[in-house]
C-alpha cells in the first residue's frame, strides 16, 4: 500500500524538477508513467519526458528526451548530472550491454549527435534500467541509475504532442 505514496512523491518531485528548470514558463503535464512524466512548454515549443534517478541521494539530476519542432530537433538526449564532472572526466552512458560516450560539461551531458540521440532511445525502449557514470569533482567515481519503466510511453507522449 506504499506504492501510491511513493508515486505520488516521485510524481511531485518530478514536476518540481521540471518546473524548477525554467520558473517562469507556463508548462503543461502530458502525462506520468511510473517514473517518467513529459511535459510541454510553448513558447519556445518543446516537448519533453524526463525522470530522476531512482537513489533519492541523487536527484540533484535528471535525463530528459526532448523534442524543438522550431528547431526541427527530435528525440535530443540531455542529462543533468548529479555531482558536478571533473575536468576532462568521460561520462558513459549505459542500457545493458550498449554504451554510449556522451558529450560533456560541468553538470550537464548529451548525446555527440542525432544518430546516437535515436540509438540511445532505442535502447531505452528495450531497457530496464540505464545508468550515466563518470568522475566526480572530488575525484570519486559516480553512476546516476534510472528506471526504464514508462520511459517509451514519456517519450511517445512527448513527441505526439509538439507534432507539428
Amino acid at each position: 500500500m506504499k506504492r501510491p505514496a511513493i508515486a505520488a512523491t516521485l510524481i511531485g518531485a518530478l514536476i518540481a524538477t521540471a518546473v524548477a528548470a525554467a520558473p517562469a514558463m507556463a508548462r503543461d503535464t502530458i502525462g506520468v508513467w511510473n517514473r517518467w512524466a513529459a511535459f510541454s512548454d510553448p513558447s519556445p515549443r518543446r516537448c519533453f519526458a524526463i525522470a530522476q534517478p531512482v537513489d533519492p541521494d541523487h536527484r540533484t539530476g535528471f535525463a530528459s528526451i526532448a523534442n524543438w519542432p522550431g528547431q526541427n530537433i527530435r528525440s535530443q538526449l540531455h542529462i543533468r548530472l548529479s555531482r558536478g564532472r571533473a575536468g576532462n572526466a568521460r561520462v558513459t552512458l549505459s542500457i545493458g550491454e550498449r554504451r554510449f560516450e556522451l558529450v560533456a560539461g560541468t553538470d550537464d551531458a548529451w548525446a555527440p549527435d542525432s544518430r546516437t540521440d535515436a540509438a540511445i532511445v532505442a535502447a531505452m525502449r528495450g531497457g530496464r534500467s540505464m545508468s550515466v557514470e563518470g568522475l566526480g569533482r572530488d575525484g570519486s567515481a559516480f553512476a546516476d541509475v534510472y528506471a526504464l519503466s514508462g520511459a517509451a510511453t514519456a517519450i511517445d507522449a512527448a513527441a505526439l504532442a509538439c507534432r507539428v
